[in-house]
């Protein structure tokens, strides 16, 4: 059958507007399939951030957590205690800080700071103990006793402030140079912290005449002059001395003089009071 010559070619044109239709429609399927696959990535990307951002924000407020338990166990050990500062019976100085032993009118003082744990403390006092008590009870020499939680700080404990303080609770009752004397007879190794035991320190006051009372138990066991003790220990940071014991004879440090003696200590002593 003859088509005649216009529709010869037609079958062909038509083929080609087949396979164009085709080519588009494979475009812009795959165009789909690509914008599909970004919008994917895209909600991927934006889980990923808010997780990244959340483990950040955990890690922040871990790292603020730990932060503050180290600052809260270092304030503990910086010789600060919480409540009123409470000074002992006729304590000295600035915040009372200072517990004298010997004549108000004495011309020269002796100014001692000192921790009961401290074993150089233990060494300075068995050495100059009865040079100190025979300057004292002759009026020729007032000793200020200072004292402070340097071990607490360096070996961990609380022997050091207990002891201070039962020592406070000891000039209440007016025994603290006896009692003072007691403790560091009966001093522990550095590395035991059996002062931090109350029990223990009432036990030693049996050992001074008259000290073991309900008062002084009670003052002990309530730690009523703990922050007194901190304050102390402040005052002795603020002051810069490098350890324990410090030994100042009228505001000059004589136990960094390594030529030091008990006798050339009574002797400037006796020079001290001619000259004034």
């Amino acid at each position: 059958m003859d088509l005649g010559p216009g529709r010869r070619g037609a079958p062909p044109r038509f083929v080609l507007r087949s396979v164009s239709e085709k080519n588009r429609e494979g475009k812009r399927t795959a165009r789909e399939r690509l914008a599909v696959e970004r919008e994917k990535q895209k909600t991927a990307d934006r889980r990923r951030r808010t997780l990244i951002v959340g483990a950040s924000v955990v890690c922040v407020l871990g790292l603020a957590a730990v932060i503050g338990v180290v600052a809260a166990n270092a304030g503990k050990n910086d010789g600060k205690e919480a409540g009123p500062v409470v000074a002992p019976s006729g304590a000295l100085g600035k915040d009372g800080l200072a517990i004298p032993v010997g004549k108000e009118n004495a011309k020269s003082t002796l100014t001692v700071w000192e921790d009961f744990r401290c074993p150089a403390c233990k060494s300075f006092e068995l050495a100059y103990r009865p040079t100190l008590h025979e300057l004292s009870r002759s009026g020729q020499l007032k000793i200020e006793y200072h004292l402070v939680t340097l071990i607490d700080g360096n070996m961990g404990g609380t022997g050091s402030r207990n002891s201070a303080n039962a020592a406070a609770c000891a000039q209440d009752a007016g025994k603290f140079a006896e009692y003072h004397d007691v403790l560091f007879d009966n001093q522990p190794q550095e590395t035991d912290d059996a002062f931090a035991d109350n029990g223990k320190l009432i036990e030693l006051a049996g050992k001074v005449d008259g000290l073991d009372t309900p008062a002084f138990r009670g003052c002990v066991e309530d730690g009523t002059h703990h922050s007194w003790v901190g304050k102390s220990q402040e005052a002795f940071q603020k002051g810069g001395f490098s350890g324990t014991p410090t030994v100042l004879l009228d505001g000059k440090n004589i136990y960094q003089d390594k030529t030091m003696t008990p006798a050339k200590l009574k002797e400037m002593v006796r020079k001290a009071n001619q000259e004034q």
